[in-house]
């Protein structure tokens, strides 16, 4: 689906879907957060074919969420790394989210290979906020349709 036959996907969700929902983007994703940028070190870290990963980086590109800058390494030909944009960045708090429940609801025997810590070394976790910075429980939340619903 093109970008702009995206605008006319109501649910923000099923937008978000279209350019992250494939199971190999997500752990791209989460594999440049932990600093890979070139396509061996992604293809190496996730074992992924050749073929899926270049499909995967090629949409997460188009969609802006990792922009293709070329490098060349001393008497190699040009390639391209993969670095996060902006975009991408804001992506982090979704897959911090799919962690945590990941860690809540199916929990490993040994416990939690990765934590979130603040940088004063506290632990931190993702929750709803208020406007007024309250904590709001998940239960709490209720979703309201808006002008632009049809």
């Amino acid at each position: 689906m093109t970008s702009s036959r995206l605008n006319d996907v109501q649910c923000s969700i099923e937008r978000s879907l279209h350019v992250v929902g494939e199971r190999w983007s997500l752990l791209i994703l989460r594999e440049a957060f932990r600093g890979a940028t070139r396509f061996e070190q992604f293809k190496a870290a996730l074992g992924v074919s050749s073929d899926i990963l270049t499909a995967r980086l090629s949409t997460l590109v188009e969609y802006g969420v990792l922009e293709r800058r070329p490098y060349r390494e001393p008497g190699r030909r040009e390639r391209s790394e993969y670095v996060l944009t902006e975009r991408g960045q804001d992506l982090q708090l979704v897959l911090g989210a799919l962690g945590q429940w990941g860690d809540r609801h199916l929990p490993r025997v040994q416990g939690p290979s990765i934590e979130l810590r603040s940088p004063t070394g506290q632990l931190v976790r993702l929750c709803y906020l208020d406007e007024s910075d309250r904590e709001v429980s998940p239960a709490e939340v209720q979703a309201h349709r808006t002008p632009a619903y049809r």
